[in-house]
């Protein structure tokens, strides 16, 4: 059975709680862009947090049964992307995050909120 956005998104949400992602945000895009239907956002401590949340995320989505996602970016570019069915993760490193500052680019955009250390 296929999970709905709202299970794919609790399950993201709380994997990078529990590893220490900082200043977790999830957006509902669904009305303002056709890019994605939602977007996680999260900071990395450093480039080996930022890889191994990225890698611990793969695992989590092969675990999982998620087919189909999608990957880019590098911890030395300092943002790491993976899209499944519509929701995109970005893991920033801080100054990356303040610098694309996602969340005032779709500032129009309801946040969703979010269980768990947040």
């Amino acid at each position: 059975m296929e999970k709905t956005d709202q299970e794919i998104i609790k399950e993201i949400v709380e994997f990078l709680d529990e590893r220490k992602a900082e200043n977790l945000v999830a957006i509902d895009l669904r009305n303002h862009a056709n890019i994605a239907d939602y977007f996680i956002i999260a900071t990395g401590a450093n480039k080996p947090h930022l890889k191994a949340l990225y890698d611990g995320l793969q695992r989590l989505y092969k675990d999982a049964g998620f087919k189909g996602f999608q990957k880019e970016g590098v911890p030395e570019s300092g943002w790491m992307i993976m899209d499944y069915h519509g929701v995109m993760v970005h893991i920033f490193e801080r100054e990356m995050r303040e610098f694309y500052d996602l969340e005032k680019l779709w500032k129009d955009a309801p946040s969703l909120e979010l269980k768990g250390g947040e």
